[in-house]
């Protein structure tokens, strides 16, 4: 997938150039996997925990252009329960599936205490992914345990795994379909070169999915 967003990254931040490439093959796969009727799921651990909420958070609504439903789905939501109003219909926005790993508390603190603490986005992955989904898995390592059990999991469930890391991506590197690997080594840094990057991405998939007409589905 060929995307303005990716050479505009490119331009903007020369150093990240070398994530262009595998930056289309992320895209691409994730695009193929929801058209086929299948979902992003986006996992991490600290800051990256906070960036796959915000993967989930960008790609759930509209990002770059609002994401109005089309005159058809909007008349056929309201044929089929009048009770909607126009004001709602009229907000609503179209969003991709994307789920993120971090949203149970209370399956996390089970998993960690009844089973293993480096299980808690496996046992979720395994409970919610069907072969044909996408795993985006962010460490700014590529070393944390209880990502790359989730990485091993989804390889084994027939579900790709995109990676996002720092510079060598660590094990997580080895169960990628793609791997996107920023030049940097320290957490913080690969933290701050990993938001341009995965915003990259978010615009480069609602841009396409605007260019399928995804708001006249339904």
């Amino acid at each position: 997938m060929k995307s303005r967003f990716f050479e505009e990254l490119a331009d903007r931040q020369p150093e990240l150039a070398p994530c262009a490439e595998p930056l289309i093959r992320a895209a691409t796969l994730a695009a193929a996997a929801i058209e086929s009727g299948g979902k992003l799921l986006v996992c991490g651990n600290g800051g990256s925990a906070a960036d796959a909420l915000h993967i989930a958070g960008e790609l759930g609504k509209g990002f770059i252009s609002r994401r109005p439903l089309s005159a058809r789905v909007k008349e056929k939501l309201k044929n089929a329960c009048p009770a909607l109003s126009p004001d709602m219909l009229e907000k609503l926005q179209w969003g991709l599936p994307v789920v993120s790993l971090l949203g149970s508390d209370s399956l996390f603190t089970a998993v960690a205490n009844d089973t293993d603490a480096e299980l808690v986005f496996a046992q979720q992955l395994y409970a919610l992914g069907m072969p044909g989904d996408v795993l985006f898995a962010i460490s700014t390592s590529g070393n944390a345990k209880n990502v790359v059990a989730a990485a091993a999991l989804a390889r084994g469930m027939g579900i790709s795994v995109i990676a996002l890391s720092g510079l060598g991506g660590g094990r997580l590197g080895t169960l990628a379909d793609v791997k996107i690997l920023v030049p940097a080594i320290e957490p913080f840094r690969v933290q701050e070169l990993h938001v341009p990057v995965y915003h990259a991405f978010c615009a480069a998939l609602e841009e396409h999915f605007e260019s399928l007409g995804w708001g006249d589905r339904l």
